[in-house]
């Protein structure tokens, strides 16, 4: 222990900010059951308590890293290191980088705005909030851990929280949605450990320091089976084609707020893995396989946005958007010029902020209507202009209008593919004209799912509901504020990260 606080003075962090930002929600987790409640009267204490720990937490991310993180080294910084269990060569170790800090400050602001969304949850409130704040704490801890061991636990730790989201508190099929959720991504699991322990066992010494596995860079038929694991086990996170079919009915089912979770802050968490592994560790495997996820970037993309034609389902519909998406990440890392990956860690923060809006605004006209049926709802327009607006808007930021957050993340990716000259002329036509078709595709059935719902044959039953609260409204200028910022001025978010995804592209080029 001693030489675990040694360390942290010599990284300039002699007070453990990162530990606290991680541990804080998940205290406050072990309180919330004592925190006096039941069925017959609910209390509202247990989502008070929830959302100002929570907006306490962000607070503190966004001043630790806007006083303490340069975001022009491209190191890890605030590093924190303690033998854990000496045993299992198990450390806590934690750090930041220009990969993680973005999707810290990401996952702190949708967490909090999925808890204020959530308002109207009385069932099992204390263990509902209970579990939103140890989700918390895990996707912290996945983003920060700088130990394989402690990053597979807090990757795993994530996945019972919204396993318990969905089972208890989806739709009428959540069972079903939960257990194929649980079932993908723990399967998922098991490649990403035995790559991780392959990986730690491969040098002189034995270590889970995912600086240390780095720097051995291992190679040849080892490497690229590692990569492969790795890019398995993480690509259902992603999602990616074909491993993606857990995540409409994860949507469907789940509440609003859980969705919000889902497309905000789970499916980054994969992209962020395959950078930090795939990239950072087995830049020789990823120099092999790099147009490899280009193809099955573009496949997400294409397949995404046919997929969502043949959706009734709002949601559903929303969820095969959001595996188009992700599918710019895969060609964004799959470029692996700076350019590349710095689109798609811009698309990532991008489809975060955009989704959880899109999820959220779905929410609030499902409180009004009871129904997510596209063919069931018309005319909304009228009855909720407001809503409609945020909607809109919403969609208007998916499909890349300029000026939105999503255009400049997504021209980021293809002036990042068309400048690699790695590949040949005719596989950056190719990839570029399929990626074009999925933009084509994108408004669409976006837009038409917005003139069927708001625009459709008026339904009498739906004249009269009322439109978004002050507290609604707040949470909608919270997530779309954002993508407009970014939209205009982009740099603010690229400079947190545009040194270490130099550092990443300067590495694949040594390779």
């Amino acid at each position: 222990m001693d030489a675990g606080l040694a360390e942290l003075a010599v990284s300039g962090s002699p007070f453990p900010w990162l530990s606290l930002i991680v541990l804080l929600p998940a205290a406050a987790a072990l309180v919330l059951p004592l925190v006096p409640s039941s069925e017959e009267k609910p209390s509202s204490a247990p989502k008070i308590i929830t959302l100002v720990v929570l907006l306490v937490d962000l607070l503190l991310m966004m001043g630790v890293f806007a006083t303490r993180f340069d975001p022009s080294t491209e190191g890890l910084q605030l590093v924190e290191r303690v033998s854990w269990l000496p045993a299992l060569g198990l450390e806590w170790s934690l750090g930041v980088d220009g990969l993680s800090a973005p999707l810290v400050v990401l996952s702190g602001l949708v967490t909090f705005l999925s808890v204020a969304a959530s308002w109207s949850v009385q069932r099992k409130s204390r263990l509902y909030f209970a579990l939103m704040l140890v989700q918390a704490s895990a996707q912290g801890l996945v983003f920060l851990s700088q130990d394989f061991l402690l990053f597979f636990l807090a990757w795993e730790l994530e996945l019972v929280p919204v396993y318990l989201l969905i089972a208890i508190w989806g739709g009428q099929n959540r069972q079903y949605a939960a257990t194929k959720f649980i079932l993908y991504t723990a399967l998922a699991s098991l490649l990403i450990l035995i790559s991780g322990l392959a990986l730690a066992l491969s040098g002189d010494t034995f270590t889970f320091n995912i600086t240390e596995l780095a720097a051995r860079s291992p190679g040849g038929s080892f490497g690229l089976l590692c990569y492969v694991g790795f890019l398995i086990g993480f690509g259902v996170k992603l999602p990616m084609f074909p491993l993606h079919t857990w995540l409409p009915d994860a949507h469907g089912e789940a509440n609003a707020p859980v969705s919000m979770l889902l497309a905000g802050v789970l499916l980054k968490m994969g992209g962020y893995a395959l950078l930090r592994f795939n990239v950072q560790m087995l830049p020789e495997a990823h120099a092999t396989l790099a147009p490899a996820l280009v193809i099955l970037g573009i496949v997400n993309i294409v397949y995404g946005a046919l997929n969502a034609f043949a959706q009734d389902n709002v949601k559903r519909r929303i969820a095969c958007s959001s595996v188009s998406h992700m599918g710019f990440v895969l060609v964004g890392i799959g470029a692996v010029d700076a350019l590349g990956i710095s689109g798609a860690m811009l698309q990532m923060v991008s489809h975060g902020l955009i989704a959880a809006a899109m999820f959220f605004v779905t929410g609030v006209f499902y409180e009004r209507t009871k129904t997510l049926s596209i063919p069931n709802m018309g005319g909304l327009a009228k009855a909720l202009p407001i809503t409609f607006a945020f909607f809109l808007a919403s969609s208007l930021a998916s499909l890349a209008l300029p000026g939105m957050s999503g255009f400049i993340s997504e021209i980021t990716v293809f002036l990042g593919i068309t400048s690699q000259e790695a590949f040949t002329s005719v596989f950056r036509s190719i990839t570029v004209l399929l990626a074009a078709i999925g933009l084509v595709l994108t408004p669409i059935y976006l837009l038409s799912m917005c003139r069927r719902v708001f625009f459709g044959p008026r339904i009498p039953a739906l004249a009269s509901v009322a439109d978004m609260r002050p507290r609604e409204l707040v949470i909608g200028l919270s997530l779309l504020v954002p993508t407009l910022v970014i939209g205009i001025w982009p740099r603010i978010a690229m400079d947190l990260y545009e040194a270490s995804t130099n550092a990443l592209a300067l590495q694949f080029i040594a390779s």
